[in-house]
């Protein structure tokens, strides 16, 4: 008998223990899809815009809630859902306007709020090369209690279908700017494999004492 409600105790510690974990933690939010095509330009980007040997035309420019950005000499262009592909093209025809055989590089930033178990949550810029441990170092790197592995993409209180890796590419994700990128807290029994070790020891020692006599 003593057995038995002993292993019922041990059974109880394993199955509450990630219970614990979730304490105090907001509840996943359900999970969605977007139908938004990626790669395209969408308000809250940046284009960061560099011109050789033109550093007065150069520089980050921020897309408005209007899909409209301001760029020197060009003024305001309507570029929402525009592919950065077909931005840099346009921008050479335009330029070459002032300039004479423009060198051109655009390369479109999104903002994503770097969220949950890491060392400086915030606001950060990146684009379509990096990788989602290339975001979190941005960030200070993954807290120790963190599971960089399990990452959430979080749009409108709503999580995204889809699955992060600290391998993922950020271009083969439907981030948007505005997004949140969640790095959850590991498992109760991850984070304290000391205790659990221990508590299992502890009572093995007690079931052999017993069933010994």
């Amino acid at each position: 008998m003593y057995v038995f409600r002993l292993m019922l105790v041990l059974s109880g510690l394993v199955s509450v223990s990630p219970l614990l974990a979730q304490s105090g933690a907001p509840a996943a939010p359900p999970a969605s899809s977007s139908a938004t095509p990626t790669g395209v330009l969408l308000p809250g980007d940046v284009v960061r815009l560099r011109i050789w040997r033109e550093p007065d035309l150069s520089g980050d420019f921020q897309v408005d809630e209007q899909g409209t950005v301001v760029l020197p000499k060009i003024g305001a262009l309507s570029i929402k859902q525009m592919p950065a592909a077909s931005l840099k093209t346009m921008l050479v025809e335009k330029y070459s306007t002032y300039l004479r055989d423009p060198a051109i590089d655009v390369i479109v930033l999104r903002r994503v709020n770097v969220l949950g178990a890491v060392k400086n949550p915030g606001l950060y810029p990146v684009d379509a090369t990096m990788t989602v441990a290339d975001v979190l170092a941005l960030a200070g790197g993954v807290a120790p209690e963190g599971s960089p592995d399990k990452g959430e993409l979080i749009r409108g209180g709503s999580r995204l279908d889809v699955k992060l890796t600290r391998r993922t590419k950020i271009g083969d994700t439907p981030l948007q700017s505005g997004d949140q990128l969640y790095v959850p807290q590991r498992s109760w029994i991850a984070r304290n494999p000391g205790v659990v070790a221990g508590t299992l020891t502890a009572v093995a020692g007690i079931v052999v004492s017993l069933l010994v006599r």
